[in-house]
């Protein structure tokens, strides 16, 4: 009888270690698979704008800003609808919409469109994931967010990152500055109109859905950005389709649904699931897919000064993203 019964507790042990083996390997691929979802957007903002950049020459910045703002808003309303969300319907609730849209998506795309003509695609990102550190200074101001030493110190260190990055754009005309000639500097205002569309978005999901209001303010900030391309008779309005190729249509489908829908989706996602200091930490990832994939599809590269910039604000934004645990 104890020959049997040492079989069945070995053969029970063998089982248990099968299944503790069965149980781990979902755990470490929901870990992977998490990881890779939270880093998404990220990864897909970063490689949107290299694709603006290669597509705009061809099509117009006012109508890429367009199309990449409208489709995604129906989409992102879709989805919404599907999940059984509130449309919004008060007077409230189409007017901050409204003015989001102005501020957060027609501004921030227009000066985006705007400053890549101007600038390479990684240090546009650099630039524009700089916006922490106004949205830092609106918070406190605004709703009384202790920004501390340490954020007080990143705040100051962006500010010589930013006149660093802006440094080798400066043109002098004997005691004449012309900036607006710079990407940078359109890239600078991009980066402020997100960094105050951000800071609206606690006051516009009083009145609507967030995801719901998120669609709305996309679609609704589109319009006037296709009405800006049609004036200007832009390449895509005027007919121009010799020039056109698959790759440009994959790329303009690829920034609409990927880096605006589906990064806005899974961002919002996560910000309702995590620490929201946490997922903002991982804004220093934007500019370093954008460089990468910059450098490997469009040759572009940061001069020396540029380098220093860069690094000094990417770690004044680190060091505003962490006050709060590091104090």
């Amino acid at each position: 009888m104890d020959k049997p019964v040492k079989e069945c507790l070995l053969s029970a042990e063998e089982d248990g270690k099968a299944s503790d083996k069965d149980e781990s390997s979902p755990t470490i691929l929901d870990g992977l698979w998490q990881g890779a979802v939270l880093i998404s957007p990220f990864f897909f903002w970063g490689t949107s704008m290299v694709a603006m950049k290669e597509v705009i020459p061809k099509h117009g910045p006012f109508f890429v800003s367009s199309f990449r703002l409208i489709p995604a808003g129906f989409l992102l309303v879709a989805f919404a609808a599907s999940r059984r969300r509130e449309f919004p319907s008060s007077f409230n609730a189409w007017l901050s919409i409204a003015i989001f849209a102005l501020v957060d998506a027609a501004c921030f795309q227009g000066f985006l469109a705007e400053g890549l003509q101007k600038t390479s695609a990684g240090l546009g990102s650099v630039i524009i994931d700089s916006q922490p550190l106004t949205v830092a200074v609106l918070a406190a101001l605004l709703f009384g967010e202790s920004i501390g030493i340490v954020g007080a110190a990143g705040l100051v260190l962006g500010v010589i990152g930013i006149v660093l990055l802006e440094l080798p754009s400066l043109s002098i005309d004997g005691s004449n500055f012309s900036l607006w000639g710079s990407g940078e500097m359109w890239m600078l205002l991009a980066a402020q109109s997100m960094a105050i569309g951000t800071v609206m978005v606690r006051w516009v999901s009083k009145y609507s859905d967030p995801i719901m209001a998120t669609g709305w303010h996309m679609i609704i900030g589109g319009l006037p950005l296709l009405a800006l391309a049609i004036l200007n008779n832009e390449p895509v309005v005027s007919g121009s389709l010799k020039e056109y190729s698959s790759t440009d249509v994959l790329a303009l489908l690829y920034m609409s649904i990927f880096g605006s829908a589906v990064s806005y989706g899974v961002f919002f996602h996560s910000a309702t699931k995590g620490s929201l200091t946490k997922l903002s930490s991982l804004t220093f990832l934007t500019p370093m897919f954008a460089s990468i994939f910059g450098f490997l599809y469009l040759g572009e590269t940061f001069s020396p000064v540029q380098i220093v910039g860069a690094s000094i604000t990417v770690a004044a934004i680190y060091m505003v993203n962490f006050r709060n645990t590091s104090e």
